[in-house]
């Protein structure tokens, strides 16, 4: 029997820079991957829900509809990678969209080597969730290893199913790395340190706000299921816990 041929990957650049879209789309159809433009936030949401990519590249500043706008509407129906392109002064952007849950920042200018880096590495983490999940559902059982259940927390690995009080959470897949992280051992303290490295490739920088980012936007989720949800601790200079039932 022959192995199933791999897919191509698809990625969608959303920027009105057409210079920056066809330079990236050069670098990236270089690597073996589809690529798809927008130039604007409207036309790449009819786009995007119509043919759904593996991962998006988001410019911020944009006409008809910017990037934060364009992420809050995906992320009401999809958990799609996504990473934004800042410009160098727009931290309190960077901020808000790991709110809103992107996976990646990257700053303009950026050398394409690091966003090609970036979306290989953010594809790895969605693609490792995905083989999983398919491997899984071929096996048509629950595989026990794959399960973590601590208290009213459930997660399951290979499907990327988070549940609290049997209602699902949906996260996207940094933030399900550093949950998962952080619940394997209750009540022990996990730097910012660790947690990056459970949640990104080695060859990925991000810094402390950016951890910071990914926790606030886990609790607000967590919260909206449950108001009362309060197991993610915060040890102020050391770092996060996953409290103790």
């Amino acid at each position: 029997m022959k192995d199933k041929p791999t897919p191509v990957q698809r990625v969608a650049l959303v920027d009105d820079d057409r210079n920056i879209l066809a330079s990236v789309s050069i670098v990236l159809g270089a690597e073996g991957y589809k690529v798809e433009t927008y130039t604007d936030g409207a036309s790449a949401l009819e786009g995007l829900a119509a043919n759904p990519p593996n991962l998006a590249v988001l410019d911020i500043k944009m006409p008809r509809m910017d990037g934060m706008e364009l992420l809050r509407r995906l992320r009401e129906k999809s958990n799609l990678p996504v990473i934004f392109l800042t410009s160098k002064d727009d931290e309190i952007d960077e901020l808000f969209g790991l709110k809103m849950g992107a996976d990646d920042f990257i700053t303009k200018p950026f050398s394409q080597r690091l966003l090609v880096e970036r979306v290989k590495a953010v594809l790895r983490r969605a693609g490792a969730r995905e083989n999983k999940a398919e491997a899984g559902h071929e096996a048509a059982a629950v595989n026990p290893a794959a399960l973590l259940e601590r208290g009213d927390l459930l997660m399951d690995s290979e499907r990327h199913i988070c549940t609290w009080k049997g209602r699902p959470v949906s996260l996207t897949v940094t933030e399900f790395l550093i949950l998962q992280s952080l619940a394997q051992r209750p009540g022990v303290v996990k730097s910012r340190d660790a947690l990056m490295d459970a949640a990104y490739d080695d060859q990925v920088y991000v810094d402390d706000r950016t951890i910071d980012s990914h926790i606030k936007r886990l609790r607000k989720k967590f919260k909206v299921t449950d108001d009362d949800f309060e197991m993610i601790e915060t040890l102020y200079g050391v770092g996060y816990r996953f409290r103790e039932a």
